[in-house]
């Protein structure tokens, strides 16, 4: 996979230039889910917003590395809040300055993650 990391890395920018979800790739050896798992959190960390799948085995694992993080959801919720409650021009959230690449990525997180609480109930 170390060869096709510049290509994917180009597709996500062109998927985020467009404004479109990008899903990494299958991986084809369903019986290894240590590498399954490698590769969701390899994908997730690269800006992916899911995975292809071909096994129904695979489900748990790609809805695990992809969904937002508790962590994740209450740092999103912080730094809009921080966002919205602004006096000044320059925004903090836990120490870290907040810029507005910062809130899109939060509201994005939280649409995620509310998505997945919606399909939940």
């Amino acid at each position: 996979r170390g060869p096709l990391l510049p290509h994917l890395a180009l597709a996500l920018v062109g998927a985020r230039y467009a404004g479109k979800a990008i899903l990494d790739g299958v991986y084809n050896d369903v019986k290894n889910e240590e590498g399954f798992r490698a590769e969701c959190l390899q994908g997730k960390e690269m800006g992916f917003d899911g995975k292809t799948l071909i096994h129904p085995g695979q489900v748990e694992g790609a809805n695990a590395a992809f969904a937002p993080s508790e962590e994740a959801v209450e740092t999103a919720r912080g730094v809009l809040e921080a966002w919205e409650g602004r006096t000044s021009h320059v925004v903090t959230h836990r120490g870290r300055l907040i810029e507005a690449l910062h809130v899109e990525s939060a509201r994005r997180t939280l649409a995620i993650h509310d998505a997945i609480a919606a399909l939940r109930d």
